[in-house]
C-alpha cells in the first residue's frame, strides 16, 4: 500500500507516503510539519480538557516563580523588541481611540466626588450639549461591602 497523500500543512502540501500504522496521518515527517501538527493538538486539548489546561497552567506558574525577572532581562537584551512594542501599542491605541491612559490601580482610595445631585451632560470632544439629565449618585464607601456587591440600592428617587 504505497498510496500518496498531501501534507496538511498549508505551507507545506507535499505528498508523503503515510505509516499504515498511524490511523488519520496527515502531516510529513518534516520539522516544521510536525511543529504545525503539535501546535494544533496543544490547541485543541486546551479547549477541551480542563486537567491538561489546569497542569498547563500550573508549570507556568512554577516556570514564572523560578524567573521573575526573565521578561525584564529579555527586553534589556533585545532593545529591537522594546522599540517595536512602544511603536505598535501607540498604534494600537489610536485604533482605540485612546488619549489618555492610565492604570486601575493608580487610584490611592480617596474620592474627591461628593455624593449628591448631579446633571449628566453628553459631551463629545470638547463641545457639551445642552440637554443635560439630572442623576442623583451616591457613593458607596468600601466599609460597606455587603452593599457595594448588589445590583440595586433603593435609594430615594427625588430629585431636587
Amino acid at each position: 500500500m504505497n498510496q500518496k497523500v498531501r501534507c496538511a500543512n498549508s505551507a507545506c502540501r507535499r505528498l508523503f507516503s503515510p505509516n499504515p500504522h498511524v490511523k488519520n496521518h496527515r502531516y510529513c515527517s518534516r520539522k516544521e510539519c510536525q511543529r504545525v501538527r503539535k501546535s494544533l493538538w496543544q490547541r485543541q486539548k486546551m479547549k477541551d480538557d480542563p486537567d491538561y489546561r489546569d497542569n498547563h497552567r500550573d508549570a507556568q506558574r512554577c516556570w514564572m516563580g523560578h524567573n521573575r525577572d526573565y521578561w525584564q532581562r529579555y527586553r534589556e537584551q533585545h532593545p529591537e523588541y522594546v522599540k517595536r512594542n512602544r511603536i505598535l501599542q501607540i498604534q494600537r491605541d489610536r485604533r482605540r481611540c485612546i488619549r489618555d491612559l492610565a492604570k486601575m490601580d493608580a487610584s490611592d482610595g480617596i474620592s474627591f466626588v461628593k455624593p449628591g445631585s448631579y446633571y449628566l451632560i453628553p459631551a463629545k470632544g470638547n463641545l457639551a450639549k445642552m440637554d443635560a439629565s439630572p442623576q442623583r449618585y451616591f457613593l458607596i464607601p468600601s466599609t460597606y461591602p455587603d452593599l457595594a456587591k448588589k445590583d440595586t440600592v433603593d435609594f430615594p428617587s427625588s430629585l431636587p
